[in-house]
Formats: structure tokens, C-alpha cells, sequence
């Protein structure tokens, strides 16, 4: 049976609001979004190709637009290497930290919120970057719910990929590679839940824009980091996507 490779992609830069969580934003991505998209999947051709990898016929992706965009820009280049022609799958289970009925509110709107409402508590100084902190408000998660919502996705998503393989005739590429486009911290938490990142290193690390890290499957929900560089970060700045 040939191996099975994922590659976790955060979305290229958009215009983002300022001093907001990215969550349920719904912006495009800008220029620079584009183009790093563009130089992305342009990488992941080659390697691809250099490994005689066989891509699935469906990238994984969030409905937000800018994930959406960077999967389509991904699709469009690599058209010719899977068996079928690519298609895009949006599951919701793939977006950000949900922050519930505080979508695209700024921070400090958020936080007045909180302070107007006798029920709440003040949330900890740290709340943004909190991974079990969830605000008190309808709709909204902690960073690890999200990043569960997003492993388990993963799971069922590879599981599918195992069963086809089994029940198919043996491939001559070395390897299956599985695009999900996403979101960095809802993807650092999965990470960790995968066991690939282990919890102090979600704080330390973020993710390129649009650059690909690549998780092998070494079955029994087993996992390694193969390729592909998280992006070192100071610990005192912290952004939800």
C-alpha cells in the first residue's frame, strides 16, 4: 500500500481587520496572498513530481473565502497530477477558533462585552492565546475544540484514503498526498492532538502563509512531521489565524 502524506496549508495574507480575530472573517486574500499562494503550489508541483507522489482528487478546505481561494489556486496548478480532474470540498470543520456571537468584533469589543454582562467573568489577560480558554458567549470554542474539529476531520478524511487503497488496485506512486487548507492555529492544535507538536511548541510556532507542512501517516493514528518548516514566533505576539 502506498504511504499516505498530508499537507496542512494555511491561507495566503488577506485583508484582515486590525485588532480582530481572524475566525469567521470573511475577506479575501490581498496581492501578496495571492502571489504566495501562487509560488506555493507552484513548489508543490515539483515536489510532486520529484517524488512520484500521486495527488487526491479532493482538496480539503475551509469555506472562508481566503482558504477557499488559496485551495482553488492550488487546484488550477496542480490540475494534471491526480487521476481525476481536482476538485474543492468545503467543510466547515476546517475553519478557525470559532468565537462565537463575538465574530468580527474588535478585541476590545469583545472585552466590553464581557464586562456588561453580570453573568461573564473577566476573561484572563492571555484569553486570545488561552488553548482551553472558551469566551462565554454562544457559538464560541477554545483553540483545542478547534483544533479536535479540525483533527478529527484529518482522521476521517485519511481513513477514507486507507479503505480506498484497500479496495483498489495497487498504485504505482510512492505515496498519496492529501491537500487541507486551512487555518494556522486551529492546524497547530491538531498538530498536537496528532502528536506531532507537542503542547509548548503551539505557542512557539505558527505557520507560512500558504506554504505547506507535510504530515505522513504511519497507520494507528501514528503520525510524523516529514517537511515542510513551521514558522518560528516570539511568544509574546499572538494572532488567531
Amino acid at each position: 500500500m502506498a504511504r499516505i502524506i498530508i499537507a496542512l496549508v494555511r491561507h495566503g495574507d488577506y485583508h484582515q481587520q486590525e485588532n480582530t480575530p481572524s475566525a469567521l472573517q470573511p475577506h479575501s486574500l490581498n496581492d501578496n496572498g495571492q502571489a504566495q499562494a501562487a509560488a506555493a503550489a507552484s513548489e508543490m508541483q515539483a515536489t510532486i513530481e520529484n517524488n512520484t507522489w500521486q495527488l487526491s482528487s479532493v482538496i480539503e478546505s475551509s469555506p472562508l473565502l481566503r482558504a477557499w481561494q488559496t485551495a482553488d489556486i492550488f487546484r488550477h496548478a496542480l490540475q494534471n497530477h491526480g487521476p481525476h480532474s481536482l476538485k474543492i470540498n468545503c467543510d466547515d470543520a476546517l475553519c478557525e477558533r470559532s468565537v462565537g456571537s463575538a465574530a468580527n468584533l474588535s478585541l476590545e469589543q469583545i472585552e466590553a462585552v464581557l464586562e456588561r454582562d453580570p453573568r461573564a467573568a473577566a476573561p484572563p489577560k492571555n484569553w486570545k492565546s488561552d488553548s482551553y480558554y472558551q469566551l462565554p458567549l454562544v457559538g464560541a470554542e477554545s483553540l483545542m475544540m478547534a483544533g479536535q474539529r479540525v483533527a478529527d476531520h484529518i482522521r476521517a478524511k485519511v481513513a477514507g484514503l486507507v479503505s480506498e487503497q484497500l479496495n483498489t488496485p495497487q498504485s504505482q506512486a510512492s505515496a498519496i498526498l492529501k491537500v487541507f487548507v486551512g487555518h494556522g492555529a486551529a492546524f497547530r492544535h491538531a498538530a498536537h492532538l496528532l502528536g506531532v507538536l507537542s503542547f509548548d511548541e503551539i505557542a512557539s510556532l505558527s505557520m507560512h502563509h500558504a506554504t505547506p507542512v507535510y504530515l505522513e501517516y504511519l497507520g494507528e493514528d501514528n503520525w510524523q512531521h516529514i517537511a515542510g518548516a513551521w514558522k518560528q514566533r516570539d511568544k509574546s505576539t499572538f494572532v488567531l489565524d
